[in-house]
């Protein structure tokens, strides 16, 4: 047997460039993900404080403080309200995400063409 040391290979890089439109539809995924999971996360959080009493007891709560008043505003907070409250932050954060990796990209890449890029380092041990 050799007692020669075993070298590790390894690869120096730059990152100079991403590309917009794939920069584009990899945010719209991950930010449709997101809403989804908002979505379902809102609808289970609902159950569970319908079945636990936190929505009527949070309504008795307002309508004792506030009277008339409170009995009107609550009479706002009801299932279909809250889900369509929940479809609206979820669609607006698709959109807010997917414009953000699309700057993201384009900012980088005019960033890169100042410095130079990213350095990556590829190595196996």
């Amino acid at each position: 047997m050799s007692a020669r040391k075993k070298q590790s290979k390894r690869a120096v890089m730059r990152l100079v460039y991403i590309d917009f439109w794939s920069a584009l539809k990899m945010s719209f995924l991950v930010s449709l993900i997101v809403a989804a999971i908002t979505v379902v996360v809102a609808l289970l959080l609902w159950t569970a404080l319908e079945k636990f009493g936190a929505v009527a007891l949070a309504r008795s709560f307002l309508e004792d403080v506030a009277g008339a008043q409170g009995a009107q505003l609550v009479a706002g907070i009801t299932f279909p309200n809250f889900m369509t409250f929940t479809l609206v932050v979820a669609l607006l954060e698709l959109i807010v995400v997917s414009a953000l990796g699309a700057i993201f990209a384009a900012l980088f890449n005019l960033a890169t063409n100042v410095v130079g890029g990213w350095k990556v380092t590829f190595g196996g041990d």
